[in-house]
């Protein structure tokens, strides 16, 4: 993308690196490549929107909620509509 997308990503890289401690309280048990790769992935977008490259904390901590709670979909649930059912086990009579 832009030099000043790699400046900020090396500077910030740097930081982390330097102070390694806000880095794990910052980010737990994820990968740090997979955390810094996000950050690259924001800055490019708010380089590409026309915004500031430097990252807010808000979208920092929304990189870390991304990378930690990934979205599960959910799977449409069966619905039983006969009363009894019959399973290996036996007939089941839901009431």
């Amino acid at each position: 993308m832009g030099v000043d997308v790699e400046i900020y990503m090396t500077q910030l890289i740097g930081f982390f690196e330097k102070n390694p401690n806000d880095l794990m309280v910052l980010i737990g048990d994820l990968q740090k490549d997979e955390f810094y790769q996000k950050l690259r992935e924001k800055c490019e977008n708010n380089f590409k929107e026309g915004k500031e490259i430097v990252l807010s904390k808000e979208q920092i901590v929304e990189a870390v909620l991304e990378l930690k709670f990934v979205v599960v979909e959910a799977k449409e649930k069966k619905h039983l509509n006969k009363i009894i059912q019959k399973t290996s086990f036996g007939d089941i009579i839901l009431n």
